[in-house]
């Protein structure tokens, strides 16, 4: 059995089209469909390089209703989704504040926050009114980024997340935050909450295992599958909660 290391330093590993991973890493002929009510909007920065780690397309090959953008900024939510949207205040965005759902003694794993970054009364309504979820990919820097350049985020409804149980990365990447999660593990906590079907919370957190699983099985002969070092530490494929 010749070693995968020395095939690839020969040649460029080839990459899926769909997720984009390195082929040794694709598990897009195991993603389940999952039909969606509530919209899935992912905004990834484009230097967002982490190929092997990295969750957001595989995400959104699981869902009838997701799209994937890549850039700074957009003019509008309708223009970054690419449909009319009557009102952006029927949207969620996973908040970049400093707040956390402990510090604020905050029930339930999704919190909506008001504009002064406080646990929003009538959290029930807020929620249950909502129609789609903006989930911002990259770096911690990344991400504020995106925050900064989209000021028609404002205009959305501002939730954290009080995750139940630490990331699935484990050792492989380490969150700066307690609550930090992937990006794949945040959408599994939001969308199976709101939407009241854990099903989609099962069905996501076993192709993130799956991924995890993959990934451990061949970076030890294909070290250059290796995520980049994060800059200062600051990596946060979405924790998009102090995720943009």
């Amino acid at each position: 059995m010749s070693n995968l290391a020395d095939t690839a330093a020969a040649d460029p590993i080839p990459e899926c089209p769909h997720c984009q991973k390195p082929m040794p890493l694709c598990i897009c002929d195991s993603v389940t469909p999952i039909e969606n009510r509530l919209s899935l909007l992912i905004l990834q920065h484009p230097q967002e390089q982490d190929r092997a780690l990295g969750t957001a397309r595989l995400l959104a090959r699981h869902f009838a209703d997701a799209t994937v953008r890549v850039g700074l900024s957009w003019p509008s939510l309708s223009k970054a989704l690419g449909r009319p949207v009557e009102n952006a205040s029927h949207w969620a965005v996973l908040y970049l504040g400093s707040a956390r759902a402990v510090d604020l003694e905050a029930e339930g794993e999704i919190v909506a926050l008001n504009r002064k970054g406080e646990v929003a009364e009538n959290q029930r309504a807020i929620l249950g009114k909502l129609e789609g979820v903006v989930l911002l990919d990259g770096t911690w820097s990344q991400a504020k980024a995106l925050w900064w350049r989209n000021p028609w985020m404002l205009k959305c409804q501002r939730v954290i997340l009080n995750p139940a149980h630490p990331s699935r990365y484990g050792r492989l990447r380490r969150e700066p935050r307690s609550d930090g999660l992937s990006t794949i593990e945040a959408a599994a906590t939001i969308l199976a909450g709101l939407e009241r079907r854990p099903d989609i919370a099962d069905t996501l957190h076993a192709s993130f295992e799956r991924l995890l699983t993959r990934y451990r099985e061949v970076q030890a002969e294909m070290p250059e599958l290796a995520p980049k070092p994060a800059p200062k530490g600051r990596r946060r494929d979405f924790r998009r909660r102090k995720r943009a």
